[in-house]
């Protein structure tokens, strides 16, 4: 696990690669590196969390023994010990240098070329590789966006980096903000491929390498090596025996070896466990495999409707793992938040960044990798919108259109009223968490008339983010292709939607940020593209089943944890943001949300934003989700002053 940067072109100065990199520094403390060409103006810059093979010999830029190619990279090939072997088999004759998987990635890609190489991957990773004879570089990432890169044109020159923060290095960086990627922002926490929040640097997407060539008119050509969306049509239309134990069975055998390979490391490593199904399967798995209590994490809230830990650590209990547990209070919040802006160097409100984080900073102290869950909830029905919001999206499509409207019309008026107020004067058992926020949600919802809308309006946390964001006009959805769009049911199409977008543009960044700033490397056994292309040729009644999303899953993780430890209703990762925004973090926020400052920077509509803030620190609305990405863009843009 490592940070890569370099730039191609433009007024060479050797010193940019080393600045470039030292910004990098926390994705690799174990070492650094640079290679220029000056006469060819490019300069490739790498720093190093050393994982596997800790000698020189896996340290980078790593040149091929020809002097033709050269590799800079971040990540891990988990079956490049098998790459080896067909290597080998192919008749290429290498010594190879040491036991680190850059060499096997180098030699890979000389000898396949870039596509077939990457075809052959199993691993999550972000390299850029530099061909001396045909002047030309290639960006890479991995099929379902574990590892970051961003890239884009400074002048005349091509840059490239695993973070925005190494573009400040360069002379000709501008950092104009992009008004309409604040839009996209605004709605829905995060900034989704391929656009940043800077004018003119982009994501590279998920499964797409980028060729650069002709350095004196830097020609980029983007392609697919690996589409979900054909993934998944082909999952969904495959005539795989669908018997439920012959499925258990292929699960089994594929996420056993998922984590078995990602359990291979020169360090020590453990499990972040939440508690619920997704990092339990993936603790008991490890630890079924390992010869001593593997090292356990989870975080804690003294808030009872947040607090998985207790859960967790009956789980560990159960399986016998070493295990840590962190309770987060208001004041650890609030410590993490001013150093927000330079973990997630673009704007970034996912509340659960704040504990992810802190959870990550403990895991640090004893181990340096750490296997986690995500992913089981996308793959296999999990969230509870896949199924609320599909019960909603029928009921709403055997209405006609002008009684959609009405009832609308009827929601938003009892949402702007104090409901919520009065609902403290209701036994516990009858009050609707946020219900009024529901009702708006609901408002929004049953007038949509596709199902694109319909997801874009359930997943987005502000209907018009024109309403708030001065300038700029809003890009269309990444979703809205003919190509993404699956003929199946509506729960399969939001799980493509949400693999395409959601999983790797806020809950993979949002770990790999907050690990990588710790420099902590962070290992993802249920996204291996083998369990996913498999996943899709589950049939949904295997995945949502009794009323309940994971159903396989679930199956497999009793074969380890007791059924009765893990029926309970899901209550995710997040932080009581509504709360603490009215009680701890008021002070706070109000500094960040003050008219005199709105006004002066001049991005948002003060206005509205100061009702919404009024309405929720008096408790006449729950508006914490549009107020955090708002806050939370506050304090990026501080970050951005110095």
């Amino acid at each position: 696990m490592c940070g890569i940067a370099g730039f191609w072109g433009g007024e060479f100065d050797p010193g940019i690669a080393d600045r470039m990199s030292d910004r990098l520094n926390s994705r690799g403390p174990d070492g650094s590196g640079t290679w220029i060409n000056q006469s060819q103006s490019i300069a490739l810059a790498h720093r190093r969390l050393s994982i596997v093979d800790l000698s020189e010999a896996g340290a980078q830029p790593m040149k091929s023994p020809c002097g033709r190619f050269v590799l800079v990279f971040n990540g891990e090939i988990y079956n490049h010990l098998a790459i080896r072997r067909s290597l080998e088999d192919c008749g290429a004759s290498y010594e190879w240098r040491g036991h680190s998987d850059t060499e096997t990635l180098l030699a890979a890609l000389a000898h396949w070329g870039v596509e077939e190489c990457l075809k052959k991957l199993i691993g999550m990773f972000a390299f850029a590789f530099w061909d001396n004879v045909e002047d030309q570089l290639v960006l890479a990432r991995d099929r379902m966006g574990e590892k970051p890169l961003y890239y884009g044109m400074l002048g005349t020159a091509f840059v490239f980096a695993s973070e925005l923060k190494a573009f400040n290095e360069h002379p000709k960086w501008t950092g104009i903000i992009d008004r309409n990627a604040l839009r996209m922002f605004i709605k829905s926490s995060y900034i989704p491929s391929p656009w940043s929040i800077f004018e003119g640097v982009y994501k590279l997407p998920p499964a797409h390498f980028l060729t650069v060539n002709n350095r004196h008119d830097l020609k980029m050509v983007k392609k697919c090596y690996w589409s979900l969306p054909t993934i998944a049509r082909e999952g969904v239309a495959s005539d795989i025996d669908p018997d439920p134990s012959i499925m258990l069975g292929v699960l089994g055998k594929l996420t056993n070896d998922a984590v078995l390979k990602q359990m291979n490391a020169d360090v020590p490593l453990g499990v972040l466990l939440s508690g619920g199904v997704d990092s339990a399967l993936i603790a008991s798995l490890m630890q079924n495999q390992s010869a001593t209590p593997i090292k356990s994490f989870t975080i804690g809230f003294n808030e009872s409707d947040f607090n998985e830990a207790p859960y967790a650590a009956q789980i560990a209990k159960h399986l016998g793992t070493d295990h840590t547990e962190i309770y987060v209070s208001p004041e650890d919040a609030m410590s993490v938040v001013h150093r927000l802006p330079n973990v997630y160097d673009e704007p970034f409100a996912d509340a659960s960044q704040i504990p992810t984080l802190l959870v990550c900073e403990a895991a640090r102290k004893s181990v340096k990798v750490c296997l986690t869950g995500d992913g089981g909830d996308e793959l296999f029905c999990g969230y509870n919108r896949y199924a609320d919001g599909l019960r909603t999206w029928e009921l709403a499509n055997r209405l006609p259109v002008s009684a959609n409207e009405a009832v609308s019309a009827i929601l938003k008026r009892l949402s702007g009223s104090r409901i919520d107020t009065l609902q403290k004067y209701l036994p516990a058992k009858f009050r609707v968490p946020m219900f009024t926020n529901r009702l708006a949600k609901l408002a929004d919802v049953i007038v949509q008339r596709d199902r694109l809308s319909y997801y874009n309006s359930v997943v987005s946390h502000c209907s018009d983010p024109a309403d708030f964001v001065i300038g700029g006009a809003e890009s269309k959805s990444t979703h809205d292709t003919e190509h993404n769009k699956l003929d199946s049911s509506f729960q399969d199409q939001m799980m493509l939607w949400d693999m395409m977008s959601y999983l790797p543009d806020d809950v993979l960044a949002k770990v790999d940020r907050a690990s990588m700033s710790v420099s902590l490397e962070t290992r993802v056994p249920l996204l291996d593209h083998r369990i996913v292309e498999f996943a899709w040729k589950v049939p949904l009644n295997l995945k949502y089943r009794n009323n309940q999303g994971k159903w396989l899953l679930r199956q497999l993780l009793y074969q380890y944890v007791p059924k009765e430890l893990m029926d309970r209703p899901k209550s995710g990762f997040g932080i009581p943001v509504a709360q603490w925004l009215r009680g701890p973090l008021r002070d706070w926020a109000e500094s960040q949300l003050s008219a005199d400052r709105l006004q002066t920077e001049g991005f948002f509509d003060c206005n509205l934003v100061q009702k919404l803030w009024f309405e929720h620190k008096t408790g006449m609305r729950n508006w914490q989700y549009i107020l955090w990405n708002v806050l939370m863009f506050q304090v990026w843009l501080a970050g951005q002053k110095g």
